[in-house]
């Protein structure tokens, strides 16, 4: 069975607009308005020093006072300025108040900011996208362009015009403090093609780039930010390396260049001179020999790399001086129009050279859609510019950057999860447990340590004595920094511990710091995998957890050099797609906006009627996990919330989670046959009125057994008191089965289950009732047809090795209680409240092990057995059951009957309803199953849909029927198609 996959509406997009890379002319897009007839009438409306003031562009910041928005305002009316570029704020505040500030200008006011990853850089509450080194192990240079794009969505979104990127500086000096992670890396042509493609990005969507920092800030260990860095290199050198990717992006189109506070001889002798205020560099350099015709930016004009011995507004007439357009961070305005303004007074520039600056300036803003200026709407402004689209472009970024350098006996993806014992030891996490750490236990067990990065031999003592006995150690070395500066600060201890863990068999490092940290690190290269994220923020730790399992692949190659460790360009490609990966769901054509409000909605509804305390969710397309949310609580007196990793009841989900596995797999193994009787396997039943009852019919409810039997009634006297031979109020070896801590089951009392069922009475006619008699006894029959014991064999043969922990019986002896959801207060039978043991009486009779009820999980494990079934049999690269069974098992078996089940698995009615078993657009080949305590869960081959709803509804009593009248879990199901972004629809009227 092959799950079809579907192209979401953003993947579609994406390809769509890939076709585009190559688009964009090979000149700076606003040239041909420097002549219109709006920048002629605009020029004309301006004085001499309006003119000049055009080519400045002050700092603004939506996170200050009113003090500074009156300054501003006061500004733009006094002197006229051109443009703003903003800082640190939230969008919706930068939005209202740019508004303001437009108000008052004569001429619209050009709207920067430098946002190398995204307005994320500076905005609060938007989406910072991964930094240029990070992007610079991308194989796909379309996936940038796709960034640009939406870079450029936001920022015009928030009003912008203009975004002072991308890096083109070629990192080639690892003690760079200044560029570094910014930068591409330190190959030239990867610099190039990357920077090239962010930058047609953003300008096919009208907002202007600025490749920086010309002629290269890449070759330096001092930041211009403090003081003025000095490149020595001969001018050959520099021309092949360091210009290159300037040279690149110029013949590609470029609108601006930014131009670096450097001093460097080779291209200008002058003592101590910025190139910022160089004409050799910028004219000559820049605008003669590369025939740069755009508009030049210099760097922050307030930087100690240009000021440092030189006054505010002098600086900035010497930059005009030397050749720049325009002026950023002006400090002092006035003064700087009036040096301008008397250099040409001296001769010493012409008003013609100015307004022909003037002139590049307004092309721009008439480019950019200046000339027929809109205010920002501000209403709805952070939803629109964090959409599901862009965040996912986020995801997929990172995604695609995740590097391994090691992988030693293919030891990734880690697979045969049933034999190995794992561990995680994250150093330098600031959190108890890390997202990294969360992510690897959807997975498998994982134990989970952490040891400070300044932790001394004790602690480093006690992490090496814990793990001495685990098959894999998978080790993340953290970044709590806000950049991945090049720096690692390791105690000895843990510094001598990493380097024993990566010598250690079976050791995964994944290092979510600077690449170059791993040249600090003594013998990296001796991990058995090595996996290089880059940076460390939620998204890169969930990922490169799920590359470790195989939930996607990799297959980035290193930006950089690591000493004579690694060479850029190296990189081992994964293939992923192994098990779940857990995304959004736009990457698999859904819409989350559908499908997480109406869920919210669904759900809320349900626990503000008390239908049900919490739940979880689990929904699952084409084998990628879009929704996995815990709601509400645990039970309505308390307050401790439903957490994702808390197990449920299944309660009949076991029918199909615990027995039916088992008789697939023997079925597919020639070891169970569909035709047979109940009689020809178990022989307790020759002779009885269900001898002669096939498979078929059994698993399909159309044998004619009663529904069920209230077994528990049988151990009460008339009085209420138990019967002596059934249950009594201390354990022995006659009584050693716990009910309860007073209530202890007779060892035989099985027994009498079985002959209850053998005696009771048939239904009059063979069509579907549904029945649960069949399952007490499958247990018995699967162990005698494997030779092994029934929970030993579903465990071996299929929980442990999906990974899928918590799918258990009696999960009081394994987990917590505070992990188990109690069920019912069950004053009828056991007399007390029902937690950590099953519900359902019959299975707790059976010792808690049975086949009609008594599995326990959270919606992730029970995710994944039915995602095994999705998928015809096989997960994680394993193969369970056969397909041809997994089909003959999820088919209707008698639809001429108008039963609508298959074999233990239910399936949609026959005749659709909105308030029948299954959601109205279920396809006829779904499946599925519900619970009595309000579970349910469904697969759709069709569509590649999963779909998992755990709660407890019948606590406090199973009186309480308000989720069935709510019909919350199949209304949730239908919500599900209909967020599928190409739609389907089924029609209640079905022929």
């Amino acid at each position: 069975m092959t799950i079809r996959k579907s192209v979401g509406a953003f993947l579609f997009l994406f390809s769509l607009l890939g076709s585009t890379l190559f688009a964009q002319s090979d000149e700076p897009p606003f040239l041909k308005y420097t002549q219109s007839a709006w920048v002629d009438s605009v020029l004309q409306t301006l004085s001499p020093d309006e003119r000049i003031a055009q080519l400045i562009s002050v700092a603004a910041y939506s996170n200050r006072d009113e003090a500074h928005k009156q300054a501003l305002l006061q500004m733009i009316k006094k002197y006229k300025i051109g443009g703003l570029v903003f800082f640190q704020g939230g969008p919706g505040r930068q939005a209202r108040m740019l508004n303001d500030l437009q108000k008052v200008a004569n001429v619209p006011l050009l709207v920067s900011m430098d946002a190398e990853w995204g307005i994320g850089m500076r905005l609060d509450s938007t989406i910072s996208y991964p930094f240029q080194m990070t992007l610079g192990a991308i194989q796909d240079d379309n996936m940038l362009y796709q960034m640009g794009l939406e870079v450029a969505r936001q920022m015009k979104r928030a009003g912008m015009h203009m975004n002072f990127a991308p890096v083109v500086d070629v990192n080639n000096n690892p003690a760079n403090p200044v560029i570094n992670f910014r930068s591409f890396g330190e190959d030239k042509e990867n610099v190039a093609r990357k920077g090239i493609a962010y930058m047609r990005g953003m300008q096919d969507e009208n907002i202007l780039t600025t490749a920086k920092h010309f002629p290269g800030h890449g070759d330096t260990d001092t930041d211009s930010h403090y003081a003025l860095p000095q490149i020595n290199h001969p001018r050959a050198r520099l021309d092949s390396l360091e210009i290159y990717p300037f040279r690149k992006i110029i013949e590609a189109g470029v609108g601006g260049v930014m131009v670096a506070h450097l001093n460097i001889p080779a291209l200008d002798p002058t003592e101590g001179l910025p190139s910022t205020l160089s004409k050799s560099i910028v004219t000559g350099i820049l605008k003669d020999e590369l025939g740069f015709e755009g508009l030049i930016v210099t760097d922050a004009m307030n930087m100690k790399g240009v000021t440092a011995g030189n006054e505010p507004g002098v600086v900035d007439k010497d930059a005009i001086l030397a050749g720049n357009d325009l002026l950023e961070f002006t400090e002092d305005v006035p003064r700087t129009i009036a040096e301008i303004r008397k250099a040409i007074e001296q001769g010493i520039i012409t008003q013609e050279q100015i307004d022909e600056r003037c002139r590049k300036i307004l092309a721009v803003k008439q480019w950019v859609g200046l000339d027929n200026y809109q205010p920002v709407a501000v209403k709805n402004i952070a939803s629109e510019m964090t959409t599901p689209a862009g965040e996912l472009l986020n995801r997929k970024l990172i995604e695609a950057a995740l590097t391994v350098l090691e992988n030693e006996n293919s030891l990734l993806p880690i697979r045969q999860l049933d034999t190995l014992k794992i561990a995680s030891v994250a150093i330098g996490a600031k959190n108890s447990t890390t997202s990294f750490q969360r992510t690897l236990s959807l997975y498998a067990k994982v134990d989970h340590l952490k040891i400070a990065t300044d932790a001394g031999s004790g602690t480093a003592e006690t992490i090496r004595s814990k793990i001495a006995n685990y098959d894999v150690v998978l080790v993340s070395v953290h970044d709590n920094s806000k950049y991945p500066r090049n720096r690692l600060k390791l105690s000895a201890s843990v510094k001598k511990l990493l380097s024993e863990l990566t010598q250690r068999e079976n050791t995964v490092l994944t290092m979510f710091k600077n690449p170059y940290v791993l040249d600090k690190l003594p013998n990296p290269q001796e991990s058995d995998g090595l996996i290089v994220a880059y940076q460390d923020n939620r998204h890169t730790e969930e990922l490169a957890a799920q590359l470790i399992f195989g939930g996607i692949g990799a297959s980035g190659t290193l930006p950089v050099s690591i000493g004579n460790k690694y060479q850029a360009g190296d990189g081992i490609e994964i293939q992923g797609d192994l098990r779940f990966g857990y995304t959004l769901p736009e990457d698999v054509g859904l819409d989350s906006r559908i499908l997480y409000s109406r869920i919210d909605s669904l759900v809320n509804e349900a626990i503000n009627a008390k239908a049900i305390p919490g739940c979880q969710v689990l929904v699952a397309k084409d084998r990628k996990v879009v929704m996995h949310k815990a709601y509400g609580l645990q039970q309505y007196s308390d307050t401790v919330s439903v957490k994702l990793d808390d197990l449920y009841d299944l309660a009949s989900i076991t029918k199909i989670s615990s027995a039916l596995p088992a008789l697939m797999k023997l079925h597919s193994e020639g070891n169970f046959d569909l035709s047979a009787s109940l009689g020809d396997y178990l022989p307790y039943f020759k002779n009885s009125n269900k001898d002669d009852a096939t498979f078929r019919e059994i698993l399909a409810h159309q044998a004619k057994f009663k529904p069920w039997i209230a077994y528990w009634q049988s151990t009460l006297r008339n009085n209420g008191s138990h019967k002596w031979f059934t249950i009594k109020s201390d354990s022995s070896r006659r009584f050693p089965t716990k009910l309860t801590d007073n209530m202890w089951l007779h060892r035989n009392y099985k027994k009498k289950i079985y002959k209850a069922i053998k005696k009771s009475p048939l239904e009059d006619e063979a069509k579907y009732k549904y029945s649960g008699l069949a399952f007490y006894l499958f247990p018995e029959m699967v162990e005698e047809l494997a030779g092994e014991d029934y929970a030993a064999y579903i465990n071996d043969n299929f929980y442990q090795p999906l990974g899928a922990t918590t799918l258990t019986f009696r999960p009081f002896e394994k987990f917590p209680l505070e992990r188990i959801v109690p069920t019912e207060n069950d004053y009828l039978f056991r007399g007390e409240p029902i937690h950590g043991p099953v519900h359902d009486e019959g299975a707790i009779l059976m010792g808690g092990v049975s086949a009609n009820a008594g599995l326990f999980a959270n919606a992730n494990d029970l995710a994944k057995l039915i995602q095994m079934y999705l998928e015809g049999g096989e997960y994680g690269g394993q193969r369970y059951i056969g397909e041809e069974t997994i089909q003959e098992f999820t088919r209707y078996q008698f639809p001429e009957n108008d039963n609508r089940r298959g074999l233990g698995f239910d399936k949609p009615n026959i005749e659709r309803s909105p308030t029948g078993n299954a959601a109205v657009s279920a396809s006829d080949d779904s499946f599925g199953h519900s619970g009595f305590t309000g579970t349910f869960t469904w697969a759709d081959p069709e569509h590649g849909l999963l779909y998992v709803f755990l709660a407890n509804r019948v606590h406090p009593t199973r009186d309480n029927t308000r989720l069935y009248q709510l019909n919350t879990r199949t209304n949730i199901q239908q919500v599900i198609y209909d967020s599928l972004v190409d739609g389907i629809t089924y029609s209640v009227e079905r022929e």
